[in-house]
């Protein structure tokens, strides 16, 4: 059973109206289904295969008249020559739009390619693992407390989550498959345990903030070093790093960002998690389900094909609203509280007395509880309903 994403009707919009359109992703996200269905009268070509990247690479112009548009180039960054023959064919026909459709799942090859040769050309999306709200879609019925204690242990690739499979199985598959391809074209990885150890070290660290040095020294590795592979998991869709906001709001506020994997799943199993009672009895799980909702707020921009415009304010007393939405001057704060009848937070307050109430729109705590309250001047949500804000 196919499960409909919430990108497809941005991706389609934008595509007729570019001459191309250029997915990324983390591996397993669904990039090639999404295209391959929704766009099924185009031509589809996998450059994974060694032949094709090869003939793309070494004869980029006679490929693409062998395979005229609309076209699907799945994992282009296979053949990074052929984005100098893609330009000169949009070029040659800059009236004609919905002609490339392109996939990739390492944006930080790709993005060099995409500002070199199509800047101005291509429109660029970036499909994540599925949303609550996906999930909800494709049960076909509202998403309970005990669905989203599953969700928050199985993650949200949506092979797992259609076929049932066993998580522990899957992630170990596709953290090898992400080792043994993605990190060693990327960078010089001399010791695939030093990165594993990284991995795994960093997942428990999910919705903490960043302390650089202290974990490469955990690890063994240089903070340079940590630094680099920390951009590959950032360029991968592995992790978001969080950064602080400060506005106007004086020096005396936290700087560091705070680091969050994208999926909830894949950050249990590095985690060292067998089941969704383990997580429950963790006292990781506060901040798993903190995870779980910037997963989602940053799923609502993406799908939206907008940047994610979120930050987070912690002073340095500790103070800390986890996320900061700012519209122009003004701001929506969201809290994440694993309880289903959470008193108001004093976050709030002490947020308030920075950036003053006139600036405030809004207030939201979220729950693990699906339903929308309101208590006061704030409401409550569960993480299906939130974030929904109009942003």
């Amino acid at each position: 059973m196919s499960i409909s994403r919430d990108l497809e009707s941005t991706v389609r919009a934008h595509f007729g109206e570019r001459p191309a359109v250029l997915l990324t992703g983390s591996r397993q996200a669904g990039k090639t289904w999404l295209l391959h269905d929704v766009f099924r009268e185009a031509g589809y070509l996998n450059l994974d295969l060694p032949r094709l990247a090869e003939e793309a690479e070494t004869a980029g112009e006679q490929f693409l008249r062998k395979h005229p548009p609309p076209l699907v180039l799945d994992e282009v960054q296979y053949a990074p020559g052929l984005f100098r023959p893609l330009k000169h064919a949009i070029d040659a026909d800059r009236e004609t739009n919905a002609r490339y459709l392109l996939t990739g799942s390492q944006k930080f090859a790709l993005m060099e390619a995409v500002s070199e040769s199509l800047a101005g050309r291509v429109a660029v999306f970036e499909l994540h693992s599925l949303s609550l709200r996906e999930i909800e879609r494709w049960m076909g019925r509202p998403m309970t407390h005990e669905d989203i204690v599953e969700r928050l242990f199985t993650g949200g690739y949506p092979e797992l989550v259609a076929k049932s499979l066993a998580p522990s199985r899957y992630y170990a598959d596709l953290v090898a498959t992400y080792l043994e391809r993605d990190v060693r074209q990327a960078i010089n990885v001399r010791n695939l345990r030093d990165f594993d150890r990284f991995l795994r070290l960093a997942a428990l660290r999910t919705g903490q903030l960043l302390n650089l040095n202290a974990l490469a020294s955990e690890v063994g590795v240089s903070a340079p070093t940590l630094k680099e592979w920390l951009g590959v998991l950032e360029a991968s869709n592995i992790v978001y790093l969080l950064p602080p906001y400060f506005g106007n709001l004086g020096k005396r506020l936290v700087k560091a960002p705070k680091i969050y994997f994208l999926d909830t799943g894949l950050a249990c199993f590095l985690a060292g998690f067998e089941s969704s009672a383990a997580v429950l009895r963790s006292a990781l799980l506060g901040a798993l389900f903190e995870t779980l909702v910037l997963g989602q707020l940053v799923r609502s921009f993406h799908h939206a094909g907008r940047r994610a415009n979120l930050y987070f304010i912690r002073d340095q007393h500790g103070n800390e609203v986890d996320f900061v939405v700012p519209v122009g001057e003004a701001l929506h704060l969201i809290e994440c509280k694993w309880a289903e009848m959470p008193a108001r937070p004093k976050a709030f307050d002490d947020v308030l007395r920075h950036v003053g109430e006139a600036r405030v729109l809004s207030r939201t705590v979220i729950t693990p509880t699906p339903g929308l309250r309101h208590r006061g001047d704030y409401d409550v949500g569960g993480p299906v309903e939130f974030p929904m804000l109009d942003v």
